[in-house]
């Protein structure tokens, strides 16, 4: 099934992927935010600071990518719609704007790390998460156009 990607606006609200996505990858964190708590995430803070693209899959939202100059500051695919190239086209535009990319990831999210990987990001620094509203240890990973 081809990917249809455009721009989203506010009324296309990712917080509901968002949601989906990350319980599923990281069960043992599951609950830390209440659906309102997501939408008012996205409201506030992600439209207002990154540019959103979403992938839509037969007119529904099957992932989104929220970048900021040089950072992905959120992507997320629904998990009915992983393993079918709706993170990879995602991750392909965003390396179509410009020459170095940076993210944040979990270090147990072990799917989104090789996912990373594939797509030539390396790994630059991992940290304790003492940073990180989750208090979960993370990687920093770097993509540099060759």
């Amino acid at each position: 099934m081809a990917n249809i990607v455009r721009q989203l606006a506010m009324s296309d609200m990712g917080a509901a992927v968002h949601r989906a996505a990350f319980d599923a990858a990281l069960p043992w964190l599951a609950g830390l935010h209440t659906p309102d708590e997501d939408r008012w995430f996205y409201r506030e803070r992600v439209f207002r600071d990154c540019a959103l693209w979403g992938a839509f899959q037969r007119d529904a939202l099957a992932g989104f990518i929220a970048l900021r100059n040089e950072w992905i500051d959120q992507l997320y695919v629904h998990p009915g719609a992983q393993g079918r190239g709706v993170g990879s086209a995602l991750l392909d535009l965003a390396q179509t704007t410009g020459d170095r990319l940076q993210l944040w990831t979990f270090q147990r999210n072990l799917a989104a790390r090789r996912f990373y990987e594939r797509h030539g990001f390396v790994l630059v620094e991992e940290t304790d998460g003492a940073r990180n509203e989750e208090r979960e240890p993370d990687a920093l990973y770097r993509w540099t156009r060759a």
